[in-house]
């Protein structure tokens, strides 16, 4: 394989990396200060959970590609 491939592996797990940790931050941010809009929170830590699987997910193949 090129590897530009791991590069953009890489570059693609960072980025849902920070965006996972960002949107739980914004959750816990929405708990604290007191919103009690709860689709709005659940969303927050859904995308923010999801996004940190991913990344899981992308690192994996990102290791098979060596």
């Amino acid at each position: 394989m090129p590897p530009i491939f791991k590069a953009l592996a890489s570059i693609s797990a960072w980025i849902l990396f920070v965006f996972g940790c960002l949107s739980l931050l914004a959750g816990f941010g929405r708990i604290i200060g007191g919103s009690t809009e709860l689709p709005l929170i659940s969303a927050y830590f859904g995308y923010g959970v999801g996004s940190l699987v991913l990344s899981v997910v992308v690192m994996k193949l990102r290791k098979m590609l060596e």
